[in-house]
């Protein structure tokens, strides 16, 4: 039988759109440094098959040379390699703005206190022990990671709301991360720095702050005067970060001012008039919870205590008595 011939095409029948390449989300990117091939094995198999993609390097030069390329999502670093230490690898990374967020995990056969502490102060966030457990090396990229993602996420927000915040670390000089505002604010008073230093006058008040808070004592605030403008930066240390890390707020004369008049009004202390105020910029407890530094459910005993101070019973009712008292 002859078969039928093709019915010739409606010109009116919309045309299937052409098939694209499936693109497909290749993960975290997890740099391994390690000169004992053996490791870098079982450590690339063992990532490779949950998902991860795997950089690799043997020395602590070709690491950095990598980092710089493409900056990984977590780096897992042999502490005692031949030429650069991973202990200095850490440092290097840690003092380049484009890496100075990525979690460091070293990985160690040892377990001396010394040479434990110098790897935290080195910037490392944890350490594992050799030899090395696959699955326990991998339970601790995943903690890291997340907790990575939460503060990236964090200081995407406080950059897209326009907020001037950075985060330093105590007894260091550098800037882990700031938001453009931050920059902007930190040139204006200080002088050009080098991106990742933060001003020694403003590290200098941060040790002293440092110590009245872990003694028990508020931060107090400092105000910086260049001219005509004046810049006021509070203290408050960073929950569930590495230790001693702590984020600092910058506002203009203006905002400073009206904080100062609520503290003297309503009996506020520093940190409550700080969340009455991200209350009138409308923000939730969880967005507060992130400027500060500070639990959604910490925002929300500040917020109970102001509203027993100013005698009301809700957040639009604060808001309104604060702003009728700053425009008096």
């Amino acid at each position: 039988m002859t078969p039928a011939p093709d019915p010739m095409p409606n010109p009116d029948t919309p045309r299937p759109a052409p098939t694209e390449p499936l693109l497909v989300d290749s993960g975290d990117v997890v740099l391994i440094v390690d000169d004992v091939p053996d490791n870098l094995a079982v450590l690339h198999d063992a990532l490779d098959e949950s998902g991860y993609t795997v950089l690799v390097a043997t020395s602590g030069e070709a690491a950095l040379a990598l980092a710089a390329k493409a900056p990984p999502d977590i780096v897992l670093l042999d502490a005692v390699m031949p030429g650069l230490s991973g202990f200095e690898v850490a440092r290097r990374l840690k003092a380049d703005p484009a890496t100075a967020a990525v979690p460091i995990i070293f990985m160690t056969g040892l377990t001396e206190t010394e040479h434990v502490l110098e790897g935290f102060g080195a910037g490392g966030a944890d350490y594992v022990t050799k030899p090395i457990r696959p699955r326990e090396v991998l339970a601790r990229i995943a903690a890291h990671l997340n907790n990575a993602r939460s503060q990236r996420q964090a200081r995407q927000a406080l950059d897209a709301f326009g907020h001037a915040t950075l985060v330093v670390r105590d007894g260091d000089d550098r800037r882990i991360w700031q938001t453009a505002l931050a920059r902007e604010l930190l040139t204006r008073y200080f002088g050009d720095l080098p991106d990742h230093q933060a001003p020694a006058e403003l590290m200098a008040w941060v040790g002293r702050q440092a110590i009245r808070q872990r003694a028990g004592a508020e931060a107090q605030t400092i105000t910086i005067s260049r001219g005509a403008g004046r810049l006021t930066c509070a203290l408050h240390p960073l929950e569930d970060a590495a230790e001693g890390q702590w984020l600092i707020v910058l506002r203009e004369a203006s905002e400073a001012a009206m904080l100062a008049a609520w503290v003297q009004a309503f009996t506020l202390t520093t940190r409550e008039a700080e969340v009455l105020y991200w209350v009138i910029q409308g923000k939730t407890n969880r967005d507060i919870g992130d400027i500060l530094g500070a639990s959604p459910a910490t925002v929300k005993k500040h917020l109970e205590r102001v509203y027993g101070k100013l005698g009301v019973e809700t957040r639009t009712a604060a808001a309104s008595l604060a702003m009728s008292r700053a425009r008096g």
